[in-house]
């Protein structure tokens, strides 16, 4: 998964997930959701992805799509968070 997340303004977009076909359906997925909601707890998620798959994942976890350009003025870098820790 990755993302940019900026703690002055508490919000964050998640620019990419990426999991291999056999993963898809095992929850790993929602587990590496959870996960990064767990990292940053006082962050709100969003979204800039429209494939299907991400799609669906990220609706059934009620992250909204971001607005155009998909960051805040002051936002980090790209990070990648460990999926499954």
């Amino acid at each position: 998964m990755t993302y940019r997340a900026c703690d002055q303004c508490a919000e964050g977009v998640i620019t990419d997930v990426v999991l291999d076909e056999p993963f898809r359906d095992c929850g790993l997925g929602t587990r590496a959701l959870s996960h990064l909601r767990s990292q940053y707890p006082d962050v709100t998620w969003r979204t800039t992805l429209e494939t299907r798959l991400t799609r669906a994942l990220l609706r059934r976890m009620r992250v909204p799509k971001a607005a155009a350009g998909g960051s805040c003025p002051h936002g980090r870098p790209g990070a990648t968070a460990p999926a499954g820790s």
